[in-house]
């Protein structure tokens, strides 16, 4: 761990660095963040100083250095930074997840039966042998030429530990090209991109290919909330956006996204983010101006 965080601190430059090798991302922050609404891509995380929050659903998960945190599907949540000094920033390899490189793996591997629905995200400790392949990727980044060929090698082997630990399910099911999992991405997405569009459960379900009974429980098994919450933090992480970005109109940015109430907007914007359209917006853009 001494060594990786080492190599890691060289190149982590900014709060989000990509690296030359395809899919590694190091981030890097010097201070605790506030809990804010955040969209998880599929990928996992490896905490090497520091610790997170993430509230997804019900569920509270903490993971800190050592830890590593699996996202499978885009999963919304309320994250937070909650360990981190300029002495002692919070430092973490991020790498994306391609369903098709972990199909590849899986080629190699003897074949498994469909799995089982799972969450959409998963949390553990890393053991020796993850964080010996975690380090011989990073350490291949100063050496260009030989990134290019050991990178995705060594990627390889990354997947290959975790197929073969507590998170191979998860894994497997996002290698599927037609299993449960990928059948609710396609509605998540549909959310994703027709947010502010009145949606009934029955029509999602109708995308994912399912009955609506079904379709409801494995969409909160994935994403531990229901559709129509998911939809809802989609949209108030959109409002948010347009907030921060032009003239405070907080009731034309409610119709943009979908609400019919000006006053329920404001409502549930307070709740989630903590201060009103109008008092977070003039803060956003203070910030960024």
């Amino acid at each position: 761990m001494a060594e990786l965080k080492r190599l890691a601190f060289s190149y982590a430059l900014q709060p989000r660095t990509v690296t030359s090798i395809a899919r590694l991302e190091i981030m890097r922050l010097d201070h605790p963040t506030a809990l804010q609404p955040v969209i998880y891509e599929p990928a996992v995380c490896l905490v090497l100083q520091g610790a997170k929050r993430a509230v997804i659903g019900e569920q509270v998960l903490a993971y800190s250095a050592g830890d590593y945190f699996i996202a499978a599907a885009e999963v919304a949540a309320l994250g937070r930074i909650s360990e981190a000094t300029q002495e002692q920033p919070y430092l973490a390899l991020n790498l994306l997840l391609d369903p098709q490189v972990i199909a590849g793996v899986l080629l190699d591997l003897p074949k498994g039966s469909e799995p089982a629905a799972s969450s959409g995200f998963f949390t553990s400790t890393a053991d020796s042998k993850l964080l010996d392949a975690w380090l011989r990727l990073v350490s291949v980044l100063d050496r260009p030429d030989e990134a290019a060929v050991l990178g995705p090698m060594i990627e390889r082997e990354i997947l290959f530990r975790l197929l073969q630990g507590p998170s191979g399910v998860l894994l497997r099911q996002i290698a599927g090209s037609d299993n449960r999992l990928s059948s609710i991405r396609k509605a998540m997405a549909w959310l994703r991109e027709h947010y502010a569009e009145p949606v009934r459960v029955e029509q999602l379900a109708a995308i994912a290919g399912m009955s609506s009974s079904v379709f409801h429980k494995h969409f909160k098994d994935v994403t531990a909330l229901s559709p129509i919450q998911y939809q809802k933090q989609i949209r108030l992480q959109e409002a948010r956006r347009q907030l921060s970005q032009a003239p405070v109109d907080a009731a034309g940015v409610a119709f943009s996204i979908g609400y019919e109430s000006a006053s329920q907007f404001s409502r549930e914007y307070k709740r989630l983010f903590g201060a009103s359209p109008v008092q977070d917006a003039k803060q956003l853009q203070g910030l960024i101006g």
